[in-house]
């Protein structure tokens, strides 16, 4: 089965998703689905479970675990003020002549990364490196290095570790 997996994502990543950038050691499980305006870029060691999405512009580094149906949006998908024409028939970020916000937004996902699941990470933030985001979570705001978020809009729940910690943890992960 294991071998079927490969040639399924080999695959994937050959047709549906040819315009992103994937690293090695790439993992995505079943029913995951990429979308992206302009960039999706995916380091090494990366994990995203099932039913997750990203369909945003995302930069994500190495070594990163993205829970099962997480999904990551994007900001500004609909312009919604768009005088007499209801929401669902409004410009969106998909359209070729789409002009207004978000262009440019994306989600950034540093190194050594933890994404629990059902979480929700909005476009235009970055999640820092070594940090972690609680299940169920929704991700309004840039997430600092090494802390643990959570809730609805997320906020500090902890220090993954201390400064001794994040110091001798980055010796043993970075050193070259």
């Amino acid at each position: 089965m294991d071998i079927l997996k490969k040639i399924i994502l080999f695959l994937l990543k050959k047709t549906l998703w040819k315009r992103y950038e994937f690293g090695e050691n790439f993992h995505a499980g079943r029913g995951v689905v990429f979308w992206a305006k302009n960039q999706i870029k995916i380091g090494t060691n990366f994990y995203i479970g099932r039913y997750s999405q990203i369909e945003c512009d995302s930069i994500i580094g190495n070594n990163v675990l993205i829970g099962n149906n997480v999904a990551f949006i994007g900001k500004y998908d609909h312009n919604y003020t768009q005088i007499g024409v209801p929401i669902r028939l409004a410009k969106q970020i998909r359209d070729n002549d789409y002009n207004w916000l978000g262009l440019n937004s994306k989600v950034v996902v540093e190194d050594d990364v933890w994404i629990g699941y059902g979480a929700t990470i909005i476009s235009g933030i970055t999640i820092k490196k070594g940090s972690i985001v609680a299940a169920g979570s929704v991700v309004t705001k840039d997430v600092e290095p090494y802390t643990i978020v959570g809730g609805n809009p997320a906020k500090l729940i902890s220090m993954r570790f201390d400064q001794d910690q994040i110091h001798q943890h980055e010796l043993k992960l970075y050193r070259n």
